[in-house]
């Protein structure tokens, strides 16, 4: 198993619930998410700037 440290750009959704969905979604994408947080917000380009902590399991 491998923790990877990531960041991601996620579009601004209708609600805070599709906005948490929306970046489960992504961040499943690159593996298992530990932990993540919004570092940032751009209001003119509707996007959240996430980092997060995904696993992924290693083929041996």
């Amino acid at each position: 198993m491998t923790t990877h440290f990531i960041t991601a750009e996620i579009d601004l959704q209708a609600t805070p619930k599709e906005l948490q969905q929306a970046i489960e979604a992504e961040l499943e994408k690159q593996g298992e998410p530990l932990r993540w947080a919004i570092t940032s917000v751009d209001d003119e380009q509707q996007k959240a700037v996430v980092e997060a902590v995904v696993t992924t399991v290693s083929a041996e």
